[in-house]
């Protein structure tokens, strides 16, 4: 019988550039939430609106006495308005065990213990969170924009708001990220999902319960900035050129979702660490 050797022999297969460890990660989380069906109902109970709006358009395109309905660039600001219950419901579902399920299984001593990188591995299960906002608020969105040139027949409408699309893109990204990172954070300071989305939950609105009050106090909305949601709010007002809700400047509540993901970032990079074995 033949005796073949089973010394080293240099590797033949293809070596995955560095820095793309993050996709693997990203595909795994978008299929396992993709196969359960209790998600999937929520998706698709979230482009309910769009086919309320496309009705809408449809009307105001192809009979004059619905010309009142027709759309305007407020239109769009308020369907991504609507689109927020959505938001908080996938972020909650689909967020709040990202890391905390890593954190309950001792999972991220194996993820760090590959050529894996931190900021890969967040990277990963922030873009899982942030495909799926996306597909709730900046998809249905651009695509109403595409009806709405359909059914006009023209790009009259596309050339007087040329600037829907950036604000679109800008906003919803913005949402997404500042979304995506206050989630993530708060998952990676506890094993327990359940409770990282009772936290969140409670953090909006308590935000918006102390905004209230504030109001009721002062008299006057300058306070907005305390609550995440009317931040994000002055900001879509000020991107789709809509008069500002609050009285709060906008540079303030930029200020503030920015100083948001800040602070989001930096707990994640304390939290996010592998276990240092010393012999």
């Amino acid at each position: 019988m033949p005796i073949h050797d089973q010394g080293y022999r240099r590797y033949l297969g293809t070596r995955t550039p560095r820095g793309r460890a993050w996709a693997v990660i990203m595909a795994a989380g978008l299929r396992g939430f993709l196969h359960r069906r209790a998600f999937v109902a929520v998706l698709l109970l979230s482009w309910l609106p769009f086919g309320v709006r496309t009705v809408q358009f449809y009307a105001a395109a192809n009979f004059p006495q619905m010309a009142f309905i027709a759309p305007t660039a407020a239109t769009f600001r308020q369907f991504l308005d609507q689109q927020a219950v959505f938001v908080f419901f996938v972020t909650v579902y689909v967020g709040a065990g990202l890391i905390a399920n890593d954190r309950r299984a001792n999972a991220l001593q194996i993820y760090l213990s590959k050529p894996l990188t931190r900021a890969e591995y967040i990277f990963g299960k922030m873009a899982v969170l942030m495909t799926f906002l996306l597909m709730v608020t900046w998809v249905p969105a651009v695509l109403l924009l595409f009806v709405q040139v359909s059914f006009d027949g023209s790009f009259e409408f596309l050339g007087s708001h040329l600037y829907l699309f950036p604000a679109i893109t800008l906003f919803s990204f913005v949402e997404a990220a500042m979304v995506s990172t206050s989630m993530l954070a708060l998952s990676s300071l506890s094993n327990n999902s359940r409770f990282v989305g009772i936290i969140y939950a409670a953090l909006i609105f308590f935000s918006d319960a102390l905004f209230g009050v504030l109001r009721v106090v002062t008299g006057e909305s300058r306070l907005s900035w305390v609550s995440f949601g009317n931040n994000l709010a002055q900001l879509g007002d000020l991107l789709f050129r809509l008069p500002l809700r609050y009285s709060t400047p906008w540079a303030v509540s930029v200020l503030m979702i920015i100083v948001l993901v800040a602070v989001s970032a930096w707990v994640l990079e304390r939290r996010v660490r592998g276990v240092e074995v010393v012999a």
